[in-house]
């Protein structure tokens, strides 16, 4: 999955272990759920870590919803559910993996 670097201009919020907002374990990062973005630090300033392209993730049998015991994050115009670190969202019948 390739991320686009889509900086998050005006950010002044320094994302951190005790600064309130959910933390993500997103590979080789860490992300944090702010306003409806997920953002990720990156040379010195933050991005929007955002998937650069649609990657279903197969073979998802399990039903992400209220009560399903992964963390909802609202995201944009939908909800992502953290799940073995990464994202999953509903999409047009199946999960994609953000």
């Amino acid at each position: 999955m390739t991320l686009t670097h889509q900086e998050h201009s005006a950010h002044e919020h320094a994302h951190g272990p005790t600064c309130g907002h959910m933390s993500i374990e997103h590979g080789d990062h860490v992300d944090y759920a702010h306003d409806g973005h997920i953002h990720r630090e990156h040379a010195g300033h933050w991005d929007e870590c955002e998937p650069g392209e649609h990657v279903s993730h197969s073979g998802h049998a399990h039903e992400h919803g209220a009560g399903c015991g992964h963390p909802a994050v609202e995201h944009g115009d939908h909800v992502d559910y953290v799940h073995d670190g990464h994202r999953h969202a509903a999409h047009e019948g199946h999960w994609d993996d953000h």
